[in-house]
């Protein structure tokens, strides 16, 4: 019973893990610095407007779905075309480094969700990364705590990755107007906009 309840416990962390391992959708961002497009309207025909991405956001992605989200907001407010009056994308990078699963899972691409359950070792059967006793500290680099109270040295489980994280972020003021558009390489007719990018746009999956 032990082994089962063990096993579906690591199962549904790797199924929510796997879930948690997408690139943002297009959405409003929740809240300031969340992920997802954002807006504030600087006049009644200007905004600022913003999409930030997570660690799995290609740059691409990010600047096409903050330049939907500049035609989406023309079109919502009566407007024909919209001219960007300036943008840049921004990109976050960090190193990191993780440590082998078995010790706890630690990675920002899943926003700092940390799963920690016992392990499986091939030599020793079911063991923690926690000890529990009073007494026994964390597990660290260098081996786990055997369960029996002492340590024991394993290389197969004492693995640290290093990797660069980056996040993109992209920011762009815009102009918006009526009529014909203007000849301006910067200038975007509003409704083609949606319609030739519309087929990249990926929206959050409906919860069944």
């Amino acid at each position: 019973m032990a082994f089962r309840l063990k096993t579906l416990m690591i199962a549904g962390a790797a199924a929510l893990l796997t879930a948690c391992a997408t690139a943002t959708p297009y959405q409003a961002a929740q809240k300031s610095g969340a992920y997802g497009f954002d807006q504030q309207q600087i006049e009644s025909n200007r905004f600022t407007v913003s999409f930030s991405g997570n660690s799995l956001t290609d740059r691409e992605t990010v600047e096409t779905y903050m330049l939907y989200r500049a035609a989406e907001l023309a079109v919502n407010n009566g407007y024909d075309h919209f001219t960007v009056a300036g943008a840049e994308t921004d990109a976050k990078k960090r190193v990191i480094a993780t440590s082998s699963p078995f010790a706890g899972f630690r990675d920002p691409y899943y926003g700092g969700f940390s799963p920690r359950y016992d392990f499986y070792h091939p030599r020793l059967g079911w063991r923690s990364a926690f000890n529990r006793r009073p007494g026994f500290h964390r597990a660290r680099r260098g081996g786990f705590y055997s369960g029996f109270g002492g340590r024991f040295y394993d290389p197969f489980y004492d693995d640290f990755d290093y990797r660069e994280v980056t996040r993109f972020k992209a920011n762009a003021q815009v102009v918006m107007g009526r009529g014909p558009k203007p000849d301006d390489i910067k200038s975007f007719n509003a409704r083609e906009v949606l319609t030739n990018l519309g087929p990249k746009v990926v929206y959050p999956a409906e919860e069944s």
